[in-house]
């Protein structure tokens, strides 16, 4: 394709990328996107396999997730709830499954007391810290150097409690063990989605899918820009013009070259090191990005020829902290007689599995999965695990998070743009972290940005810590 010109260069064709794209193409810049892979959607990607489509990657649409909203209906795209009628299945110590309606687990009267006073301690944590600036707080530095897996012990001496309570953050969001992350990544957690009490409601964080799956936002977006999105092309190198990049960036690509005014790295941290950076990113960005990493989960997906568990009387929704696979939810498709069930193996439990045989790995989280609805669950038509640690443009699920102190450390830089060069992408989002909403708006914020810059000449700035 050779050598383009453009005002803006956006490395990364995921829901991030082509927001900022389409934005400033409607204020009038031209940009480029250039993406690795084959195809659009970053981490969200909605594929046939065996004749059931899946939702490879992120899925689900909650009531506070706005800018996403937004754009669904600017693109013409529709929702459908997720089903949760009928009983859920909780597994607790004891290792036998009850039936149960409500939000809370059915667990002794203790534990059920002691799980709700730390939902209530960190609602008020969660409250005072916000989402936009957690390291802030005046306990950030203490409540950083701790684990969330040690805080909770901390505040409890009821053990299902605790791994009940770490459940929501460590398998359910963050994919690592408790213990690898502080108290504070998992207060920033539970703030970019408004409150604790919202993540351990389901029916609230897992309220309704995309019509035709979530990949089609990024496929709909990129058909707005039409060639302005080049495919296959990963970046080498992200090139400064000038004293502190004031005469723009080159970006060099395996099939394109781009010279641009500024640059959008839209990619998740843990790649942004794939890129080599002319001259070097300033110091505290290397420090920073090392700092960062994504977790570790199996997306199970299991399609049946009939929802069964539904004539039983079940949602199709399990919560387990000891069970190989720690949540299950019913995910059958819109308009599809079929039933289709969803569930996770996180962090050290996916490492186990992954130990095992591909046939072994089967079995055992199938037998899983049956201990919540029932024998029917062993024998899936169709069966397909979701590896996101395996794939070599993403690395991890479902989003970076900090290591111990890390957050209160480096928090306040993760958007800090080093002279033309833009950081945009759901893992440094306030609210929304980690979610296709919070993508949406990096990709919002960082296009106004730009544009007003654009728009005014101003020149980029220099990074203040090129130390």
């Amino acid at each position: 394709m050779g050598t383009i010109e453009r005002d803006v260069v956006i490395i990364g064709a995921g829901p991030s990328g082509l927001t900022a794209a389409r934005d400033l193409t409607k204020a009038g810049h031209s940009v480029a996107v250039v993406e690795a892979r084959d195809r659009v959607g970053g981490r969200t990607h909605t594929d046939i396999i065996d004749g059931a489509m899946f939702e490879v990657g992120g899925q689900w649409v909650s009531p506070d997730q706005t800018e996403l909203i937004g754009l669904l209906g600017e693109l013409g795209l529709g929702t459908f709830s997720r089903y949760r009628e009928g009983e859920s299945v909780y597994i607790g110590p004891a290792g036998e499954p009850v039936r149960y309606t409500g939000e809370m687990f059915p667990v002794g009267d203790h534990t059920r007391e002691e799980m709700e006073r730390l939902i209530a301690l960190l609602d008020r944590l969660v409250a005072e810290a916000g989402p936009e600036e957690p390291w802030n707080h005046p306990d950030a530095r203490a409540l950083d150097t701790i684990s969330f897996h040690h805080w909770l012990r901390q505040q409890s001496d009821d053990e299902e409690a605790c791994n009940n309570i770490g459940l929501f953050i460590a398998g359910g969001m963050l994919t690592k063990p408790a213990h690898a992350f502080s108290t504070l990544q998992a207060i920033l957690m539970a703030a970019t989605a408004g409150s604790f009490s919202n993540l351990v409601d389901e029916d609230f964080i897992l309220d309704k899918r995309v019509i035709g799956g979530m990949q089609s936002v990024s496929e709909r977006m990129a058909e707005e820009l039409g060639e302005d999105v080049i495919l296959a092309s990963p970046v080498r190198t992200l090139r400064r013009n000038g004293p502190e990049g004031r005469d723009g960036v080159t970006v060099v690509s395996d099939t394109v070259t781009v010279h641009a005014r500024y640059a959008v790295v839209a990619v998740p941290p843990n790649l942004y090191s794939r890129i080599s950076y002319d001259p070097p990113l300033p110091r505290r960005q290397h420090q920073m990005h090392q700092h960062q990493s994504l977790g570790l989960v199996i997306k199970i997906h299991a399609v049946y020829a009939t929802p069964f568990w539904r004539e039983d009387g079940l949602s199709g929704t399990g919560f387990s902290a000891g069970s190989i696979v720690q949540e299950i939810y019913d995910n059958s498709n819109h308009e599809d007689p079929r039933g289709t069930l969803v569930g996770f193996v996180s962090d050290e439990k996916a490492d186990a599995m992954f130990e095992l045989t591909e046939s072994e790995r089967r079995a055992r989280i199938l037998e899983s999965i049956a201990g919540f609805l029932g024998p029917q669950a062993l024998e899936p038509e169709v069966y397909y695990e979701s590896d996101w640690a395996s794939e070599e443009w993403t690395r991890g699920a479902y989003a970076s998070s900090y290591d111990l102190g890390g957050l209160h450390r480096y928090g306040r830089d993760q958007r800090t743009p080093v002279g033309p060069i833009h950081w945009s992408c759901s893992d440094i989002a306030a609210e929304g972290y980690q979610h296709v909403d919070g993508a949406v708006r990096m990709g919002r914020r960082t296009a106004a940005a730009i544009h007003e810059a654009l728009a005014s000449g101003r020149q980029p700035a220099g990074s203040a810590k090129e130390a």
